[in-house]
C-alpha cells in the first residue's frame, strides 16, 4: 500500500511526498513504528531541498487522518542514511534491513522492512542527497520554518551485537552525504579489492570510479562489481544477458562461457566489494543446491532479493534492462522445466488465536513436539491484542512477546533465521527458514489489508508475505474473519477483499503488483471463524463426544461456502480429524460455560493451493489452555523448483544466440477489441468494469497508459486501468479491466456537475504508436458527498431531483440559510441522516459492537439506493450495516459537521465544556444541528452500554475523526493534540448538551 498518500494529505502547498516506509525507531530496549517520508520542496530559482518527515501513525496510514508529525530531518550536507549489519541473533539473519540516519544533531537507528519498497525508498534518499559540489549553495531549509520543531537532543542507541564507537560496526554503506568512511572502513575497502582494482563510492550524490566496471544488479538494491571480458571473442550479447541472468538465477556462483569470471567480484550487500575467488570455484555443478555458505554470505544474500525466474504471469523486465532483455527473461519463464528439478522441503504452519492473552507456556508442544525439524515455519496469531489502543494505534507489547515465545519454541536440532514479521492490530505472521536455506529466498514482500469497519480497522482483515524459495514463488496468508455464526456471508465478503486488495510491489516498480493468487504456492491460515450450523449446542458436543468427526463436518460452514463455491475456490483442506478447536474455556479444556455458551467449532483452520504439495499433518494441539482457542498446526512436504545451474546456461545461451536472428527493427502494432467504453448509470461506492484485449503482432513490445499534456495521471481519479502497463510476446494477449469508481474524494464534483464521466487514454507501444480510447457514461447523483445544507434543503430524493437543481444547491455556499435568504423552506437536518439514526434508534441500541463490526458490502448499495430514491420502507438489512453506512455519510460529507474554520478553536477548548458549547454555537446551522442530534443520539447508545459494550472513549474515537477532520493542507497534528480532538468530542457525551 501507498502509504506517501496520507503523507502528501498532511503537506503543505509545493511540497511532495516522493516515497514512503513504514519502520522501527529502535531506541536502546524501545522499539516504536515510525512513518518515513521524503518530502520534495521546489524553490523559486528552480532548485530543490528535500528533508526526512517522520510520523508516528496508527493502523495502516491510508489518509492524513491516521499519521501525526514526529520531527522532520533536513537532508543538508551533513545528513547520511547509512545501512549497518550488527551482529546479532540467528533468528535475524535474512530480516528486516537496518539503517542509521546521523546529521551534526542527532542520530537515528531504523529497521525498515525488507522488499523493493525500502529499496526505493533507500534509493531516493541517495539522489536527494545535496553533494560536496563548492559552486552549489548550501540548503537553507526556509520552506520548514513553518512546522516550527523543538530542536531534538536524542542519543544514538548502540544496537545489539556492537559497540557505541562506528567505526567498530561489522560494516556499513553509504547511501547518503556528508561524511566519509573512518580509516578503519576505508582499509577494509583496500583490503578486499585485488591489486590494481579500484572502488566505487557514493557520497551525497556525488560518484568516484576506478578500474572496475559499474553495473547495476538485477533488483535495484545495490551495486555489482565486475572485470570487463577479456575474451574478445566472446558474444557481447551473452555477456550482458549473462551477467543480469546470473542475478536473476539467485546468487548462483558460475563462471561464464569463454573463460572470462566476470562474477569473480560481488558485492557482500552492502555495498562493499568482497573476494568470491576463493570460494566454490573448483565444485562441480549437481543437481544439488549449494548450501554450505557462512552467516555473513546467508544474511547478504537474502537481502540482497537477486530476482529469481518465476511467478509465471508477471515476472517481467527491469526498466533499465531495455526490451532485449525482457524478451531473454520470458523466454526462460517459458523453458522453465528445461533446467529445474523439483525438491521437497518441509513446511510447517500454525495458527493460533490467543484471545489477546500473553505467553504463558512453552510453545514447543505445537511448533516442534514429535516433528521432524522442518525447513520453513509459517506461524499465524489472531487477537494478539484485545485493548483499545492496539485497536486504534496499532501498538502493543504483545508483538515482542509472542515473537520471543515462537523464537525459543522453534525446534532444536536446526538454526533458523526470521525472514520477516508483519502484524495489523492483532493479527501477525512469522516466517522463518532453516539458516542454510536463507541464501536461496528472494523477492520478500509482506502486506496487510482492514476489513474491519468502513473497510479499514484492522480488527479483522488478513496479513501476508509472499517470497521466492529457489525458482517457486509462495505466499502465506494468515486471515481473522468476521465472526457470529451468522456472518457467514460477511465471512465471504472479507476473503474476497483480502484476495482482491492484497497487492504486493514488484521488483520494477513500473510493472502492475503482485495478488495472493500470481503465486505457484499459497499457503492461508488463521482464525477464519467458519462455525456449525443447524444443529444445537448439546447435539455438537454429542457427535464430539462420539468422535463422530465426519457428521458433524457436513454442517461446517467452510465446508458448505467451499462446494457452493463461494470462497477459496481451488483451494484443498485436509482431513478434520480432531475436535473443533473453539470455544474453552480459558486454561482448561472445557467447552464455553459463559452466558452465551457459544457452540463448539472448528474456527482455526489451514488451507493450500499449488502444486506437489503433500500434508503430513494436520491438528490442534490440546496441550495449550493459554486462550479460549487451541492452536493448530499442519506439516507439508512441498516440492520447490530448484535450478540446476549447467542446465540453466545451455538454456539461457539458446535464448540469447536465437535472438541474434530475430529483427528487432520492426515497428510494433497491437489490435485493441474495443475503444470506445460506456459506463451506465454509476452510483456511488459501487465497481463498474469493461474489459477489453490488446493483441500484439510479431514484434515484441511494452505497453503503458501515459498521462495526456498538462495532466498528473493517465486517467481520472475515478477510473483506473488494470494493468497499466507491462509486456507482450509476439502473438500474445492480455486482457484490460478498465475500472470505475466513485467515493469521497470524486462525488461531490460529479453530483454537482464539475466532473464527468467522461475522459480519453492514451495507450502508448514502446517505439510504436499511441492509440486512443474513450470513456464516457453518466453518474446518479447521492447523498453521499453531498455537503449537509445542500441536503437540507432537498425536500425531495435526490434522484428525483433535475440535476441542474442537484448542481445548483451542490453549489451554494455553505453560510446559506444564516443570511435570510428566500430560498425554499429548508429541513433542520438531512433526512438522510434521520433515517440511518432513526432505524439505528428503533433497532439497535442494544446491538453488541455496534460502530465496531464491519456490515455487508451489498446492503450498503441497498442502502445507498434506499436513501437516494427515498424508498424508506424497503429498507432491510443488518443493523451493522446501517452503522457503517452512516459512518461512511460522515466520512462523505466535503465539508465536516464541524467546520474546517472552527477545528483548531475546538482543539483549544477541548477540556473546557463552556467554551467548547460556545464554538459549536457559531457553527452554520445545519452543520450545529446535526452536531446536536448526533449527539443526542450517541447518549441514547450509552445509556445501553451494559447491552451494546460501547463506552465514551469507543464512541468519541470512532466519530471524534469523522466529525472533527483536520483542514485540508494543514499540517497535522501530534499525538497529543489527536487526543484533545478526541476529548473534545467526549465532553459532548458526558454532559448534558
Amino acid at each position: 500500500m501507498d502509504q506517501s498518500v496520507a503523507i502528501q494529505e498532511t503537506l503543505a502547498e509545493g511540497e511532495y511526498c516522493v516515497i514512503a516506509v513504514q519502520g522501527v525507531l529502535c531506541e536502546g530496549d524501545s522499539r516504536q513504528s515510525r512513518l518515513l517520508g521524503l518530502v520534495r520542496y521546489r524553490l523559486e530559482h528552480g532548485g530543490q531541498e528535500h528533508a526526512l518527515f517522520l510520523y508516528t501513525h496508527r493502523r495502516m496510514a491510508i489518509t492524513g487522518d491516521d499519521v501525526s508529525l514526529d520531527q522532520i530531518v533536513p537532508v543538508s550536507r551533513d545528513f547520511t542514511l547509512e545501512e549497518v549489519s550488527p551482529d546479532g541473533e540467528f533468528y535475524i539473519i535474512g530480516s528486516d534491513v537496518t539503517v542509521q540516519l546521523d546529521t551534526a544533531e542527532l542520530s537515528l537507528v531504523f529497521q525498515l522492512p525488507f522488499g523493493s519498497q525500502t529499496r526505493m525508498f533507500l534509493h531516493e534518499v541517495a539522489r536527494a542527497c545535496p553533494g560536496f559540489d563548492s559552486a552549489t549553495r548550501d540548503p537553507e531549509f526556509l520552506w520548514l520554518s513553518r512546522y516550527k520543531c523543538a530542536e531534538l537532543e536524542l542519543e544514538m542507541p548502540t544496537p545489539r551485537g556492537c559497540n557505541s564507537d562506528l567505526d567498530t560496526w561489522p560494516g556499513y554503506a553509504t547511501i547518503g552525504g556528508g561524511r566519509y568512511p573512518s580509516r578503519k572502513e576505508r582499509w577494509r575497502l583496500e583490503e578486499a579489492r585485488p591489486q590494481g582494482a579500484g572502488s566505487v563510492l557514493f557520497w551525497g550524490g556525488a560518484m568516484e570510479k576506478t578500474g572496475f566496471r559499474l553495473m547495476e544488479r538485477a533488483h535495484g538494491g545495490g551495486f555489482a562489481w565486475g572485470r570487463s571480458a577479456r575474451d574478445g571473442r566472446r558474444d557481447e550479447a551473452l555477456e550482458e544477458a549473462g551477467r543480469e541472468m546470473s542475478a536473476a538465477a539467485g546468487s548462483r556462483e558460475r563462471n561464464s562461457a569463454g573463460g572470462s569470471n566476470f562474477d569473480g567480484l560481488r558485492p557482500n550487500g552492502k555495498g562493499v566489494p568482497v573476494d568470491q575467488s576463493s570460494r566454490g570455484q573448483d565444485k562441480p555443478e549437481s543437481l544439488q543446491p549449494r548450501q554450505n555458505k557462512s552467516r555473513s554470505e546467508i544474511t547478504d544474500m537474502v537481502r540482497s532479493s537477486t530476482i529469481t525466474v518465476s511467478d509465471k504471469a508477471h515476472i517481467l523486465s527491469m526498466q533499465k534492462f531495455g526490451l532485449r532483455d525482457t524478451i531473454v527473461k520470458s523466454h526462460l519463464l517459458q523453458k522453465e522445466e528445461d533446467y529445474t528439478y523439483i525438491q521437497n522441503f518441509r513446511f510447517f504452519v500454525g495458527t493460533y488465536n490467543v484471545n489477546g492473552q500473553s505467553p504463558k507456556e512453552c510453545l514447543r508442544l505445537w511448533l516442534s513436539n514429535g516433528i521432524q525439524a522442518p525447513d520453513v515455519y509459517c506461524v499465524g496469531f489472531q487477537e494478539l491484542d484485545l485493548s483499545k489502543e492496539a485497536f486504534f494505534f496499532h501498538d502493543t507489547p504483545k508483538e515482542e512477546e509472542w515473537f520471543k515465545a515462537v523464537s525459543e519454541g522453534l525446534h532444536l536440532d536446526a538454526k533458523y533465521a526470521k525472514v520477516k514479521l508483519i502484524r495489523l492490530v492483532g493479527i501477525m505472521l512469522l516466517l522463518y527458514v532453516r539458516q542454510e536455506h536463507a541464501a536461496y529466498i528472494s523477492e520478500v514482500e509482506a502486506e496487510t489489508v482492514g476489513t474491519g469497519i468502513m473497510g479499514r480497522m484492522g480488527n479483522k482483515g488478513g496479513v501476508a508475505i509472499r517470497f521466492q524459495f529457489h525458482n517457486t514463488s509462495i505466499c502465506i496468508v494468515n486471515s481473522h474473519l468476521a465472526a457470529h455464526i451468522e456472518e457467514y456471508e460477511r465471512r465471504n465478503q472479507d476473503y474476497k477483499d483480502i484476495c482482491s486488495r492484497m497487492q504486493f510491489c514488484q521488483p520494477d516498480p513500473s510493472l502492475p503488483p503482485l495478488t495472493i493468487s500470481n503465486h505457484d504456492v499459497i499457503l492461508w491460515l488463521g482464525d477464519l471463524n467458519y462455525r456449525i450450523e443447524e444443529l444445537d449446542v448439546e447435539k455438537v458436543k454429542k457427535l464430539i463426544e462420539e468422535k463422530d468427526f465426519q457428521t458433524l463436518y457436513a454442517y461446517d460452514q467452510l465446508k458448505i461456502q467451499v462446494a457452493a463455491k463461494t470462497v477459496f475456490e481451488g483451494f484443498t483442506e485436509g482431513e478434520l480429524t480432531f475436535q473443533p478447536t473453539y470455544k474453552y474455556d480459558t486454561g482448561s479444556d472445557d467447552w464455553d460455560t459463559s452466558e452465551k455458551c457459544r457452540a463448539p467449532a472448528w474456527c482455526d483452520r489451514i488451507l493450500w493451493k499449488g502444486k506437489n504439495i503433500t500434508q503430513l499433518s494436520y491438528q490442534s494441539h490440546m496441550a495449550l489452555k493459554t486462550s479460549d482457542h487451541k492452536p493448530v498446526s499442519s506439516v507439508f512436504d512441498i516440492g520447490v523448483r530448484v535450478i540446476n545451474d549447467e542446465l540453466y546456461r545451455k538454456t539461457l545461451e539458446e535464448i540469447v544466440r536465437s535472438l541474434d536472428k530475430m529483427e528487432n527493427a520492426n515497428i510494433p502494432s497491437v489490435s485493441l477489441s474495443k475503444r470506445e467504453f460506456c459506463f451506465q448509470n454509476v452510483k456511488y461506492m459501487q465497481l463498474k468494469v469493461e474489459s477489453f484485449t490488446i493483441h500484439n503482432g510479431q514484434v515484441p513490445c511494452h505497453f503503458e497508459f501515459i498521462n495526456k499534456p498538462d495532466e498528473e495521471s493517465y486517467c481520472k481519479q475515478w477510473l483506473n486501468a488494470n494493468p497499466s502497463r507491462g509486456f507482450l510476446l509476439p502473438d500474445s494477449d492480455i486482457e484490460i479491466d478498465l475500472e470505475l469508481f466513485v467515493n469521497k474524494t470524486t462525488a461531490t464534483k460529479l453530483n454537482s456537475g464539475e466532473d464527468k464521466i467522461e475522459d480519453i487514454l492514451v495507450l502508448h507501444l514502446d517505439r510504436g504508436k499511441d492509440y486512443f480510447l474513450s470513456v464516457s457514461g453518466n453518474y446518479l447523483p447521492s447523498c453521499f458527498g453531498s455537503p449537509i445544507h445542500t441536503l437540507c434543503y432537498m425536500r425531495e430524493p435526490i434522484l428525483d431531483l433535475p440535476l441542474e437543481t442537484i448542481s445548483e444547491l451542490t453549489l451554494m455556499p455553505i453560510w446559506t440559510g444564516d443570511d435570510g435568504s428566500q430560498l425554499e423552506s429548508p429541513m433542520e437536518i438531512p433526512k438522510e441522516l434521520w433515517m440511518m439514526v432513526d432505524y439505528l434508534y428503533r433497532n439497535a441500541v442494544q446491538q453488541e459492537d455496534l460502530f465496531q463490526q464491519p456490515g455487508l458490502r451489498s446492503e450498503f448499495e441497498h442502502i445507498r439506493d434506499c436513501l437516494d430514491t427515498g424508498m424508506i420502507d424497503n429498507l432491510s438489512a443488518s443493523n451493522h450495516s446501517v452503522a457503517e453506512a452512516l459512518l461512511l455519510f460522515l466520512e462523505s460529507l466535503p465539508e465536516p459537521v464541524i467546520c474546517y474554520s472552527t477545528y483548531h478553536n475546538c482543539l483549544e477548548c477541548s477540556g473546557n465544556y463552556t467554551a467548547s458549547k460556545q464554538v459549536i454555537s457559531t457553527l452554520p446551522t445545519f452543520h450545529k444541528n446535526v452536531f446536536h442530534y448526533l449527539m443526542a443520539f450517541l447518549q441514547e447508545l450509552l445509556k445501553n452500554s451494559a447491552k451494546n459494550h460501547l463506552d465514551e472513549n469507543i464512541l468519541a474515537s470512532i466519530f471524534g475523526s469523522l466529525l472533527l477532520r483536520n483542514p485540508a493542507g494543514h499540517q497535522k497534528l501530534d499525538m497529543t493534540e489527536k487526543k484533545a480532538a478526541q476529548e473534545f468530542i467526549h465532553q459532548f457525551l458526558c454532559n448534558p448538551l
